[in-house]
């Protein structure tokens, strides 16, 4: 037998050049350049931070089958005990499946038990019901537990918080999303009875008029379908399947969620009337593309009211740190290797935020606190509650009245209600198209319109701007009689960046006098190129494509402020999700999410630009793009937000 000795060296050598092959394959860290001390420094919000503990006494406790075989805390800990219920229909399972459950949990499909750990506040009064449920993960590493954070915040806060135990759908069941969003339903049912009955240990202190459900991954899925059953007589899929649900459920919060893994009669999950968060991580290594938002654009609101939707994109953060059993672990054990962690902004940074933004809307939407709602119209009013990091944030309400949203037909100079005329002069570029998300072959199902210019002088004059191209929408004088306008009224509109660099633009008016003619040809006039000699790469475009807003009214009067007054306006932001040298390139069609940005300018900012401008008689909004000579922007949803 040879000593030990001999293998030594060989070894080192192979490790050490294990190192070096990885280190050869490995990219180099690369983090956006983050702009937050400049765009977090002024925070407006004057009221209690909604991320910090409350002064409430935090009670907490389990209820539960009381026969779980897997956890005790549901078995030998449970203050009330809960029934089964049959999910057969919606979490469907081949027998072989059925029975290797059965054999793990000590039950199948057939008899799911309604386990749950609660922290609530101690003391009197009726306080707001929110339940959370995790996604989908290792069924036998139980993900409930992770939500603790949340819970005992809320609580101290004046809410019921319930983490909702649905390990048993996990692991290798498909399309079983309906039964958890089911499942929550049956929960509601459990804190009915926790609240009617003398005796139990939420008895009188539950108000069941301010309910709130949130999700996490495919629990962020589940939310907005447990939201679409619950008014709902049946289930979509099979009408034998009774509901009577119909609780008053106020908000859905969905947390880095899936969309469309379910599709009720084959079609998107329909959901409204409901206050909407979402928010999501560009350094999501489960759900790599913000996915929420193909359910943030389809959500609608049928009446005017005090409900709003807001999505919410957040630099550096991923997909695990949301729950603290999950953590780093986007792809299990295989992340460490996989994924670049040290991307990745602290956990406790990223629940931080997770905190504030849920904490918030909570306090809007449940306990009617409008004084928060302003950080997600503006996420810049929440200024140093938030992390230190960059944001993309989306934001409508029912009290918007949409005047182009890109998606009701194909001719590109219509608008969404009578009376809206789009026109465009010197683009480059003008389509209406599908929005594309960062996931090869998916879109976010929502139109946008892609606006490019190049204002480059031509010929010897190469100081003289060229007329800046522009976008107009235009009003007829009955909508803007309908529309009432005052100055209490915001301008709504949402703007998403590009690198894109337009070629020379087709000329729509008469621009004889500012591009001379004589300078096409002397442009042609350019020197050889050297032989041999590659064209040079062109130099990475830095920035920004700021613009001017102009709103004119029907005497000619004209205000004018950048868009960067009501937001940062920045270029796409690059995420680098994996370990491994060009992977992202290969993964993702393009290394920026294109989550575009939404900014309200209140009317009144531009009457203080021009004090003459009378916006009850506004004529047109004019997007000038004279502030970057050559570029491109997408622009959706243009609307106009009445006063609250």
């Amino acid at each position: 037998m040879m000593p030990l000795s001999a293998f030594r060296a060989p070894l080192t050598r192979l490790i050490a050049l294990s190192g070096i092959v990885l280190s050869a394959c490995a990219q180099p860290l690369t983090i956006a350049p983050s702009d937050a001390a400049t765009v977090l420094a002024h925070r407006t919000i004057t009221a209690p931070n909604p991320g910090e503990k409350g002064p409430r006494t935090v009670g907490h406790f389990y209820y539960g089958s009381g026969k779980d075989i897997r956890r005790p805390e549901f078995r030998d800990s449970i203050t009330y005990r809960t029934r089964t219920v049959d999910a057969s229909p919606y979490a469907r399972m081949e027998p072989a499946q059925a029975k290797s459950r059965k054999k793990y949990w000590g039950y199948d499909n057939t008899a799911f038990p309604l386990n749950g750990r609660v922290w609530y506040p101690q003391g009197e009064g009726k306080f707001p019901l929110v339940l959370v449920v995790h996604g989908n993960h290792d069924m036998k590493e139980f993900s409930d537990p992770g939500y603790q954070w949340l819970g005992e915040l809320l609580a101290s806060r004046g809410f019921i918080l319930a983490s909702i135990d649905e390990n048993f759908l996990n692991g290798s069941i498909r399309n079983e999303n309906d039964a958890r969003g089911w499942m929550l339903l049956k929960h509601l049912e459990v804190f009915r009875a926790l609240n009617d009955s003398t005796g139990k240990p939420l008895f009188g202190k539950i108000d069941m008029t301010r309910i709130a459900l949130m999700g996490h991954s495919r629990g962020g899925e589940a939310v907005a379908i447990a939201g679409a059953f619950n008014r709902l007589p049946a289930y979509p899929d099979d009408a034998t399947q009774r509901f009577n649900f119909n609780f008053d459920i106020k908000s859905l919060i969905a947390i880095a969620p899936v969309d469309g893994q379910y599709r009720p009669a084959e079609q998107p999950t329909p959901v409204s009337d409901y206050n909407y968060l979402v928010i999501h991580g560009s350094h999501d290594g489960d759900v790599s593309s913000f996915s929420g938002l193909t359910q943030y654009n389809r959500f609608r609101y049928t009446r005017s009211g005090p409900e709003f939707k807001s999505a919410i994109w957040m630099h550096r953060a991923n997909h695990g740190q949301w729950n603290t059993v999950w953590n780093n672990k986007d792809n299990g054990d295989y992340s460490v290797r996989a994924l670049q962690l040290k991307a990745l902004i602290d956990g406790e940074e990223q629940r931080r935020f997770g905190r504030v933004v849920i904490g918030g809307f909570l306090e809007a939407t449940l306990n009617g606190r409008d004084e928060y709602r302003a950080m997600f119209r503006d996420y810049r009013t929440a200024g140093d509650w938030l992390p230190p990091t960059m944001y993309l944030t989306r934001y409508a309400d029912a009290r918007t009245q949409f005047l182009a949203t890109f998606d009701e037909d194909v001719d590109v100079t219509s608008g969404t209600v009578r009376g809206v005329r789009l026109s465009g002069d010197s683009l480059s570029t003008w389509r209406e198209a599908d929005m594309p998300s960062r996931s090869r072959a998916n879109t976010f199902r929502s139109n946008a319109a892609t606006l490019g210019w190049n204002n480059t002088p031509i010929g010897t004059d190469t100081t003289t701007p060229r007329w800046a191209a522009r976008f107009t929408v235009s009003l007829s004088d009955s909508l803007v009689q309908a529309l009432a306008l005052s100055p209490r009224h915001a301008l709504v509109l949402t703007v998403g960046s590009t690198d894109q660099k337009p070629g020379a633009r087709r000329v729509t008016r008469d621009t004889t006098k500012r591009d001379s003619t004589k300078s096409d040809s002397a442009s042609k006039a350019r020197p050889p190129r050297p032989a041999n000699r590659p064209p040079a790469k062109p130099a990475k475009d830095t920035v920004a494509p700021d613009l001017t807003l102009e709103l004119e009214d029907v005497n000619g009067q004209i205000a004018r402020l950048p868009l960067s007054t009501f937001g940062a306006v920045r270029m796409p932001i690059e995420s680098y999700i994996y370990r491994r040298r060009g992977r992202d390139k290969t993964q993702f069609p393009t290394l920026s999410e294109p989550v575009m940005q939404t900014y309200i300018a209140p009317l009144t900012a531009f009457q203080g630009s021009n004090s003459a401008l009378n916006v009850s008689k506004l004529k047109a909004v004019r997007l000038v793009f004279d502030r970057k000579r050559v570029g491109a922007i997408q622009l959706d949803d243009i609307g106009i937000v009445r006063p609250e």
